[in-house]
């Protein structure tokens, strides 16, 4: 059996995204936007405030946490709680915390919260995978394109959940 190699993460991405419509029935079934499981738990428990402000991840501790539009956050410490309280919006990552390559391209992948970017003040998450490294291609090709493809797309899917 032959098994087919991709070094492009693009190549990747759509062949991802192809076979999983091709293998779902009822991908449009609308859900909520953000990028989480049933826990409804933002960034699987990092602290969004340290994305922005530190420029790194830091896993949050469930004594200074905040829901905010349904989506529980967690923090570092109270200073870190406060802060996001007074202006969440800042805090939030970009289309739901969905891997920023792959809303470029038209699809939404869950991110690893260890692969970010912060352009401008606003928090880029990124696909993780073996084919290829998401952050360095979205990069490579211009994360402006990139990120003007995305909030283009974003209008239209954020309300659809996929995988």
């Amino acid at each position: 059996m032959k098994t087919m190699k991709t070094s492009n993460p693009k190549k990747w991405l759509a062949l991802a995204l192809g076979l999983f419509l091709i293998g779902t029935g009822s991908i449009f079934a609308q859900s909520h936007s953000y990028s989480t499981d049933d826990s409804m738990i933002a960034l699987e428990g990092y602290s969004p405030v340290s994305y922005i402000e530190q420029g790194k991840a830091q896993m949050g501790k469930k004594a200074f946490k905040t829901t905010y539009d349904g989506i529980t956050y967690y923090f570092v410490n109270p200073e870190q709680q406060k802060q996001f309280q007074s202006n969440p919006k800042k805090y939030q990552p970009q289309y739901g915390g969905w891997c920023a390559y792959a809303v470029s391209l038209g699809g939404k992948f869950r991110p690893n919260p260890k692969s970010f970017r912060v352009v401008d003040g606003k928090l880029y998450l990124f696909t993780v995978n073996l084919e290829g490294d998401f952050v360095k291609a979205w990069e490579k090709e211009g994360k402006d394109k990139h990120i003007a493809q995305a909030d283009q797309n974003w209008k239209s899917m954020g309300k659809f959940k996929t995988f």
